[in-house]
């Protein structure tokens, strides 16, 4: 091993880097949900959060979830309340289920550096 540390940390900024990059590409509903899962994760970072359970509970992230949907449609309701109906409310709770589990793993295999770990 001639370089065993500046070589992984250079791998795991790197991955860092094209993990931010392609996030900003996100559409910009994705990228307003993806604040909102923030802000919600926030508040469920501590020690002995079910987010940091090994296997979490399917209930759990399922109600984690719905309180994502209730902020979402609140949010909606009071920004413009004539399309709110016209909305595939169904394709945008897939959508916040995947940005909430990958949130949730960046989360999990975050140090406290703030860097991934893989």
């Amino acid at each position: 091993m001639a370089y065993p540390l500046p070589l992984y940390y250079q791998e795991e900024d790197t991955v860092t880097r094209d993990l931010e990059y392609l996030q900003q590409m996100y559409p910009a509903e994705a990228k307003r949900y993806q604040k909102i899962i923030a802000d919600i994760l926030k508040t469920m970072d501590y020690e002995g959060s079910c987010i940091y359970d090994e296997y979490p509970d399917k209930w759990q992230l399922y109600k984690l979830t719905q309180a994502v949907m209730n902020r979402i449609k609140r949010m909606e309701s009071e920004n413009d309340m004539s399309c709110s109906q016209d909305k595939n409310w169904e394709g945008i709770e897939e959508l916040v289920q995947v940005l909430l589990y990958y949130e949730i793993y960046k989360k999990r295999h975050a140090n406290h550096k703030g860097i991934l770990k893989f």
